[in-house]
């Protein structure tokens, strides 16, 4: 009896190791809450600041100047797909913060187009987060948040905010886009913390 893909598919799933509630795709889904914005590159910046003043600030061409990581990352979005082995490169959060001073706590990712999101600050350093530029060899594009986005993989993917702009430090959590609407405020797949409840 031939098998289907359907139930082959199944099954390598199931003999992957996925967060609860996840199934695995191959296919990179496109899922925005507003339209796409495109930003030239002469055009991009990208601050941290400390909520009342700028700490530091790069164009694109001394963001590139900055040492860059291969990763290799599984991702899982709150949707319930996850996508296993994605290949990324970018700026670690590590290499923006190096020398800033600060007794913060938390973040909040800013980006083109008005959405932000909030992560704490530990989550971000220790080489668990980057801001991303390049996905599977390609400059990443604009509807999977090129020219670039936050990556932290260890978090459900909305998370990784596309089309960043700037990372303001604080002292206390504070909701983003996606929390004021819902959302859990950390957001661990392992832990299906998918929505305020959870």
């Amino acid at each position: 009896m031939a098998e289907s893909r359907g139930f082959v598919g199944r099954r390598r799933a199931a003999s992957v190791n996925l967060p609860p509630g996840q199934y695995l795709t191959t296919d990179f889904p496109v899922l925005s809450a507003s339209p796409t914005p495109h930003v030239p590159l002469e055009q991009w910046e990208l601050t941290i600041d400390d909520g009342a003043n700028v700490l530091r600030r790069w164009s694109w061409k001394s963001f590139r100047e900055l040492a860059t990581d291969s990763i290799t990352v599984d991702i899982h979005c709150v949707t319930r797909w996850s996508k296993l082995g994605t290949s990324w490169e970018g700026v670690s959060i590590d290499t923006l913060l190096k020398d800033i001073t600060s007794d913060a706590s938390f973040a909040m990712i800013h980006s083109y187009g008005g959405y932000s999101t909030n992560v704490p600050l530990k989550d971000l350093t220790d080489k668990q987060a980057w801001i991303a530029f390049r996905f599977d060899g390609a400059e990443l594009a604009p509807e999977h948040g090129g020219p670039a986005r936050l990556l932290v993989p260890h978090l459900y993917f909305w998370k990784s905010a596309k089309w960043v702009r700037g990372i303001t430090l604080l002292q206390h959590d504070e909701p983003g886009f996606w929390e004021l609407n819902g959302y859990h405020m950390y957001g661990d797949p392992w832990r299906e913390q998918r929505y305020s409840g959870d």
